[in-house]
């Protein structure tokens, strides 16, 4: 690894890239008026899919919804509390465009936030463009689901996604309890 950047795409060998111990699901969240009403292939979604995979990821949802907040919050909801996802990853409208709202609806739908996901992202962001400083990006938990925003760039969600994809495995097992805040293995036995 270089800077935190994932060389090739390819994640750092852990324990849970072999799909030992750990099974996480996720769900795709896209949010584009264009491409919910058919006119715009979702590329940047297909991405997340790709890399959510790389570590083993099950896809469960994929979805792709306007930029309404009503809509982007009550899909979070749906797919958190419904389907169990350990993870919801949206791509889009977290620029600073009148229609972009995926970060309101986030943080009305979440119970707390995770900072070093967001400081990641945008510290990575910004040493690759001075616009990286504008995503307005918020990730967070609701219930036992994380859920993280993305931009909507195929290229800027390749980039973020692969800052945090290697703590996604130890997030979902902090999450379910599987292990204590300082890392140690709970005895099950």
């Amino acid at each position: 690894m270089e800077h935190g950047r994932l060389q090739d795409s390819k994640i750092p060998p852990t324990p849970f890239t072999k799909g030992e111990n750990l099974r996480i699901t996720a769900a795709v969240l896209t949010v584009s008026d264009r491409s919910s009403r058919g006119e715009r292939e979702d590329k940047s979604g297909k991405v997340i899919e790709e890399l959510l995979r790389s570590i083993g990821a099950e896809i469960k949802e994929y979805r792709v919804v306007p930029d309404e907040r009503e809509v982007i919050a009550r899909s979070l909801k749906e797919i958190s509390d419904d389907l169990g996802v350990d993870l919801i990853v949206t791509t889009g409208g977290t620029g600073l465009g009148p229609r972009d709202v995926t970060p309101e609806a986030t943080l009305e739908v979440i119970d707390k936030r995770i900072p070093g996901f967001e400081e990641a992202m945008r510290a990575e962001s910004i040493r690759i463009t001075p616009h990286g400083m504008l995503s307005r990006a918020v990730s967070g938990l609701r219930g036992r689901t994380v859920i993280i925003n993305l931009p909507g760039s195929p290229k800027a969600v390749r980039e973020t996604l692969s800052i945090v994809l290697p703590a996604l495995p130890h997030a979902v097992e902090l999450v379910r309890g599987a292990v204590d805040s300082c890392g140690i293995q709970e005895d099950k036995g």
